[in-house]
């Protein structure tokens, strides 16, 4: 009904799915759903969602990690959906969305404008001049919009600009404080939800409410988690945490002279301590805590602990007007940010290298030649100290599993042709009896041999939940400050817990895969480039050019480039200019967005990017016949997050390269090979230039990853194909 009301047609993979999701709903399992693209998998799992929410009286709570997908479910899915499904319901759903304090428009910052930060900008008059205009652009968009919503805004603006109209939760005022509180743009947007049956929003707020101990959302007993293959990492880049001079000393100009001057200056002088312990420091992974950095450490932490201790025995809030406390939470909400960061550092050096629950690393900025190479806009940068979760399952686990039914759907959460690697990142894996042997294919080996995908639907790490639970303000009750996601639930050096946190918290959770509508072996070839050598460390080799040359030529342009570094597009794109005769575009040349349009307009132009490009491009049709990937896309060997993460897993007996590295490694290349077959009728041809993925043992999980499109290692039938699929599309 609900698929014939928006004038859509019926797939098997669809409704397969959403019995799937009603089931989970209904007996309190969790469910992940691989569905591949042309599913139709929003509808399969809004029209469960609305039943339950409508019926039940209920919120049905909806994540992504996308600002694309949550503009499609609200301005498209959910409208068209609600009219369709009125009849039946009774009623109308109602639908809302809501994202994090610092995405609207805050009145009061607006009004009285944001402490100077000139930290980002210093010696750079462009970039002040550039922030100006665009704040400029934010007062006259303030006069015209209903949501203050940033996303709404088109052309965006920079986030220098956006940070002088907006405010963190630390440094709202509260709706009773706050001049404009009954028009506050986020607190509007939160009594929306309130009222709504479902509520989208993001994996980062998502996490925000794991986090924090108050509640962010309005109460719901389901969560259904799209984009799910991105989960992790936006859970782990909200609980992360980091520190650097500038910050220090944008906290001490913000206390200025409401509290005494000898509080401010030991402040400054802890953060100059800082910037020239750091000066001496080489950036990457840091295992041991030097004395000097700790001692700067402790003093930020000291020296801001005492700004805020004079902060509150000065504090004169009935006396004060609301400019003065604006001032006085913004001053707070930096002294606060840096005495966390500082307090995290310190404590995650705690517990013995093998024990540890989060790793700290240097960045340092870019050298002169790196930021050429890179066409970065010269800005001054500032070296900053980082603070991680080396694993989320644990919070993931404690905190969203085992008190909401959750449902994760993406087109890729099956890796080597198991949910299990995923699986194990959220806190879902089984207990299995460990192997200490390298795993050549099927599933990374942390925790067992490989799973099948009959285990994977029977094989439950316990019983099935009794229903959803409802727990109310005080099951979040923790500390004034953040804790790290791995103290969410149990102690950080337990690693039994760390190893299975479904087992802990007896999770029952299945897998299905529902599918794809494409026909992949007839729609799209995989060539692999076997005959090529191994890549090298230091850019592409000039077999890897020519082949790339080659390969353009007979598709006739209609290539998108996805390259493992920025280095290495911009080499690509420097050299085949001048040997491909069709136009070349590079991400930096423009905003992606505009790029992305480019190419999709001219079916000759080619697209070489990096990242974003090999999860944030839809292209249908004919400008898009030809995927190209220059290297397996392994994380960097002096990734400071995912080699501690490798040595975490090495150090429980398992295998952290298969466990680690090539679970990455198969996430994104199934999410770049997945750009090319769009719509129904699709066809070309993803070329991997690396042979490693034919010669290497990790070659078979990682090529299991993939969709099954018909494969060859053949440079010429290759060529033969693309150069048929050009000529049709000519003719």
């Amino acid at each position: 009904m609900a698929v014939a009301g928006i004038a859509g047609s019926e797939r098997p993979g669809q409704v397969t799915m959403a019995q799937a999701v009603l089931a989970a709903i209904e007996t309190g399992e969790h469910l992940a759903v691989q569905a591949g693209t042309g599913t139709g998998k929003s509808l399969a799992y809004l029209v469960p969602a609305v039943r339950h929410a409508v019926t039940e009286h209920a919120t049905v709570l909806i994540s992504t990690a996308t600002i694309a997908l949550q503009r499609q479910l609200i301005d498209r899915d959910l409208p068209r959906l609600a009219a369709a499904v009125e009849p039946a319901l009774g009623r109308p759903p109602v639908f809302a969305i809501l994202k994090g304090r610092r995405n609207y428009l805050c009145l009061q910052r607006l009004r009285m404008g944001a402490p100077e930060e000139t930290g980002e900008t210093l010696f750079d008059p462009d970039a002040v001049s550039a922030t100006g205009r665009q704040v400029q652009r934010l007062h006259e968009w303030a006069a015209r919009t209903s949501t203050g919503d940033r996303d709404e805004l088109v052309p965006g603006v920079g986030d220098l600009a956006w940070r002088q109209v907006s405010v963190s939760a630390r440094e709202c005022l509260g709706v009773q404080r706050c001049p404009f509180g009954t028009q506050c743009f986020a607190e509007l947007a939160r009594d929306e939800a309130g009222r709504a049956d479902i509520v989208v929003t993001n994996h980062a707020l998502l996490a925000i409410d794991l986090l924090e101990d108050f509640d962010v959302f309005p109460e719901h007993d389901v969560v259904i988690i799209d984009e799910a293959h991105d989960l992790v990492d936006r859970v782990t880049s909200v609980a992360s945490d980091e520190l650097s001079a500038a910050a220090v000393e944008i906290a001490a100009r913000r206390c200025g002279r409401m509290i005494g001057e000898q509080a401010v200056l030991r402040l400054r002088e802890a953060g100059e301590a800082t910037e020239r312990v750091l000066a001496e420091i080489p950036a990457g992974r840091i295992d041991v805590l030097a004395e000097s950095l700790a001692a700067a450490l402790r003093s930020v932490m000291d020296a801001a602990a005492g700004c805020a201790a004079e902060f509150r025995t000065s504090a004169k809030n009935n006396e004060e007007e609301p400019e003065r406390i604006a001032a006085r939470r913004s001053a707070l909400a930096a002294v606060g940010e840096v005495h966390d960061a500082a307090q995290r550092l310190l404590a995650a050096f705690g517990p013995a290298i093998a024990d540890r629950s989060a790793v700290v690393w240097l960045d340092r900025p870019a050298d002169e030649a790196s930021r050429l190479a890179s066409r970065q806009v010269a800005t001054r940068q500032v070296a900053t100290l980082r603070v991680a979760p080396l694993h989320v399952g644990g919070l993931l686990a404690s905190r969203l599993f085992s008190r909401r039914t959750v449902v994760l759907t993406s087109a890729t959460l099956t890796l080597g042709g198991s949910f299990e690697p995923l699986a194990r990142q959220w806190g879902l894996a089984r207990s299995e009896p460990r192997s200490a042997q390298p795993a050549a294919s099927g599933v990374p080996d942390e925790a067992g041999p490989p799973a099948t995908a009959e285990s994977e639907r029977t094989a439950k790490p316990g019983p099935a939940k009794p229903g959803p639970a409802k727990p109310g303000p005080a099951a979040k009750a923790g500390p004034a400050h953040r804790p790290g996601p791995d103290q969410v639930g149990r102690p950080a050096t337990d690693r039994s817990a760390a190893d299975d946190p479904a087992a802990e918290h007896q999770l029952a959770w299945s897998g299905i895969d529902v599918g794809s509508p494409f026909d992949h072996p007839r729609s799209g070839i995989l060539y692999v480039a076997r005959h090529l050598p191994p890549p090298a460390r230091d850019g592409l080799a000039e077999s890897y050019l020519n082949e790339l040359a080659e390969l353009i030529a007979a598709a006739g342009g209609r290539t998108l480039g996805l390259f493992s570094s920025m280095r290495a597009a911009r080499q690509a794109a420097d050299v085949l200019r001048d040997r491909i005769e069709f136009p070349l575009l590079c991400q930096g040349d423009d905003q992606t967005s505009q790029l992305v349009s480019q190419f999709a307009a001219d079916e000759a132009t080619c697209l070489f990017g990096t990242l974003s490009l090999w999860q944030g491009v839809d292209v249908p049709g004919s400008s898009l016949q030809l995927v190209v990937i220059d290297r397996i896309p392994f994380p960097r060997p002096d990734d400071p997050l995912a080699s501690a993460r490798q040595r975490s897993v090495a150090a429980r007996g398992g295998n952290g390269f298969m466990t680690v590295a090539a679970t990455q490694a198969a996430l994104l290349l199934a999410q770049g090979t997945g750009r090319l077959l769009r719509t129904m009728t699709d066809r070309g041809v993803v070329a991997i230039l690396d042979p490693r993925l034919m010669t290497a043992r990790y070659g078979t999980f990682l090529r299991a990853s993939l969709p099954p499109f018909w494969t060859t290692t053949d440079p010429e039938v290759v060529r033969g194909a693309l150069r048929r699929l050009a000529e049709h599309k000519q003719g």
